[in-house]
């Protein structure tokens, strides 16, 4: 990951979160969203700033003012097509919190944006007080792609990604986006909170597997593998689309799996520390990966698809492998190798790289840049 040069913590801002509208914090339908906005909170409200959030009607976030808006979600963008059409249906959730942001903005410094959809993007020239992007995905639609586009090219310095890789899938399909436009956004990289993640020197003989239960997570590969090496292996997420569950029963009845559901931090991290090693088997480009940075937390090597973000988590042969993409084989032979990796080593790369105190410092830099670049354009 690219780091950012620290500066001494920013002067105290009035920062509103906008969150991910597909369901309410907490729920585990967010993903790696609600990860990075607990995270945020935590360490950017210890250095003094304010912070509001709004978010879907139900949502509930630790230490935090939530602004709850009643509506209906809109439909996940890694199950739409490419070529699928931007929509807002009658009662729709996102709208309103956006009406909210529109009406309260002159209370903040800045409203930051943490859901990939089109309407905050398209809503950026009309606000005046500077909205700033965290885009939590890579290129999936082409109407995304047009709406990222539009704000790169009037306010560049206002987006911001979770890796470089997640960057470059926007490079290959807006075409008509300069180089130097889109690489004046932030590589901004993920955090957790170290406390809460207890380091296992002496794993028992089983593997996990964190993440939502969706087709594009690859499940299949990991309980594939599992299968045919014999270890046992615990299954912990968001259960998303029942129906691939189902399919995934009846299509390994026989492999040693356990789902263990969606589980508190707590309880996950004690389920997962115990674990010889992470399976991360994604179908798509992860923009980051947080679960790995969970397990190399509890000292548990990662055995990653070479895509996406986990690229540029993993360090080959010391903290866990990256094996050839959809390669059932390559994590098989992986999993034969896992002891060779030190978990002390694991442990030490997200203490040096993922702590809250590198990540409010990112973010604190980004916030800096964005203010410091208003100009009356940006005034709306």
């Amino acid at each position: 990951m690219t780091e950012i040069l620290k500066t001494p913590h920013s002067v105290p801002l009035k920062l509103l979160w906008m969150s991910t509208p597909v369901g309410p914090l907490g729920s585990g339908l967010g993903g790696g969203v609600e990860l990075t906005l607990t995270n945020l909170n935590q360490v950017l409200s210890q250095r003094g700033h304010q912070i509001q959030i709004v978010a879907p009607a139900g949502s509930v976030l630790p230490n935090i003012s939530v602004i709850e808006i009643p509506g209906d979600p809109p439909p996940t963008a890694h199950t739409q097509m490419r070529d699928t059409p931007a929509l807002i249906s009658a009662g729709a959730v996102l709208p309103g919190m956006w009406n909210y942001a529109r009406s309260h903005q002159h209370r903040f410094d800045l409203i930051v944006n943490f859901a990939y959809d089109w309407l905050p993007f398209y809503l950026t020239p009309f606000f005046q007080v500077p909205v700033a992007h965290f885009v939590s995905m890579g290129s999936l639609s082409k109407v995304m792609d047009w709406a990222i586009a539009q704000v790169v090219e009037l306010f560049p310095s206002r987006i911001g990604f979770y890796t470089e890789t997640q960057a470059r899938t926007f490079k290959s399909s807006i075409n008509h986006l300069s180089t130097e436009a889109l690489s004046s956004g932030q590589i901004l990289g993920s955090a957790i909170d170290l406390a809460l993640y207890h380091y296992c020197s002496e794993p028992a003989n089983c593997l996990a597997w964190l993440g939502r239960v969706s087709p594009e997570k690859g499940l299949e590969d990991a309980i594939a593998a599992a299968q045919a090496t014999g270890i046992p292996l615990k299954i912990m997420g968001k259960l998303e689309d029942s129906a691939y569950w189902q399919q995934l029963q009846m299509d390994y009845p026989h492999a040693p799996v356990q789902y263990l559901g969606f589980l508190p931090t707590v309880d996950m991290q004690a389920e997962l520390r115990c674990c010889r090693a992470l399976l991360m088997t994604p179908r798509w480009v992860e923009a980051f990966g947080n679960v790995a940075i969970e397990a190399l937390a509890c000292g548990v090597p990662v055995i990653a698809y070479s895509r996406g973000g986990p690229r540029e988590i993993v360090d080959p042969g010391r903290t866990g492998y990256l094996v050839s993409p959809d390669s059932v084989d390559g994590l098989i032979e992986a999993i034969a190798a896992i002891d060779q990796i030190d978990r002390r080593a694991c442990r030490e790369q997200a203490e040096v790289r993922y702590s809250l105190e590198a990540l409010g410092d990112r973010f604190e830099v980004w916030f800096n840049q964005i203010l410091s670049s208003m100009s009356p354009l940006d005034c709306g």
